[in-house]
Parts: C-alpha cells; structure tokens; sequence
C-alpha cells in the first residue's frame, strides 16, 4: 500500500525508482519528458478525480514546463518543489527528483500547495524590489531560498508576484520568510 493517498506525478522511469527506494510501494505517473501528450493528461486528470495528483518534477525549466501543462489541463493538483540544492547529481548531470535525499522528498512531498488562481492580489513588482528579491545584486539567490522556505519552488522575478499569488502566500507568511533571510544573511 502507498504512504501516499495520491499519485504521485514524476518525470521518468528514475524519479519512480528513487520515491520507491525512499517510501517504499508508491504510485507514480510518469510525464517521459516537458511534451506531455494527451493521453498521459487523461490519465492524470482521472488520477485527480479518483485519488488526487500531487505533482513533483525536477527544479528546472522543463520540470516547470510540465507543471504549468498539468495545471492548466488538471484543475487543482497539488504541487510539490524540491530545492534546487536537493536535486543537484553528485557528479557532472542535470538537476533532478532522482538525486533528491529521502529526507529532502519527504520535506517536499510533506509541505505541498494547491494554487488558486481566485487567490487575491496581495503584492506587486515593487514589493518585491523593496523586498530585494527583483533588480539587485542577490536578488535571484533571495528568491531561490524564499522558494524554498514558503515550499513553492524557485521562480524569477516576473514569476515571483503570481506564484505568491496562486499559492495564498500572505503578507505575514512573506515577511516571516524575509525575516528568516535577513537572519540567515546576518550569520553568514
């Protein structure tokens, strides 16, 4: 039996051999890549109506490709976001949920978000360039680490506002996460 209700969607062949390894018997949909075709959909949209999706693909372009394919044809999955850090190979490769820790994954698929596009608009670029998290030196390095304490993932700064957004991420949240970066900045 699956320690997951849902299923879990992933990019390939690896990234269902290393939740196995981490969790044990686990029910996966594979995507084999960012160019999801329509039956692949169809079965994720059933998955959604039956057991629930959650999907979990690697921190980079593609991975963030596929989620954006899923969520426009699926309607209220789940995500999950590893840090970049975490899907980092140990040698020369790609970024990617294959190289993630067991206890990273766990993190990850522990602290996932449904976004809503209904969400109210709380924040807007110049938030965000007060915040330092848009046009400054470590902005982009600002961004990646708020991605990874709020659990939606790394963005760029035009992305940032929306993500904010379809993941009801709240001023306090925000200025909780800021807080932690400035605290994070003072040790280092």
């Amino acid at each position: 039996m699956s320690p997951f209700k849902q299923i879990i969607v992933v990019e390939g062949r690896d990234d269902t051999k290393r939740l196995t390894e981490a969790f044990g018997k686990i029910d996966t949909i594979e995507t084999r890549g960012s160019a999801i075709d329509d039956k692949t959909l169809d079965v994720i949209k059933k998955a959604q109506e039956t057991r629930g999706v959650i999907v979990l693909t690697d921190p980079d372009f593609p991975g963030e490709k596929i989620r954006k394919t899923i969520s426009a044809h699926v309607p209220g999955v789940q995500h999950a976001f590893l840090p970049r850090g975490e899907a980092a190979p140990d040698g020369p490769g790609s970024l990617g949920v294959e190289h993630a820790s067991p206890a990273a994954l766990k993190a990850a698929l522990e602290a996932v978000a449904t976004p809503s596009e209904d969400a109210p608009q709380l924040f807007d670029q110049s938030d965000l360039q007060a915040a330092g998290l848009i046009g400054g030196a470590g902005s982009r390095a600002k961004r990646e680490r708020l991605g990874e304490l709020l659990h939606i993932g790394y963005t760029n700064g035009k992305q940032l506002v929306h993500r904010l957004q379809a993941f009801g991420i709240t001023r306090a949240q925000l200025t909780d996460a800021l807080a932690q970066l400035d605290k994070e900045a003072s040790h280092d």
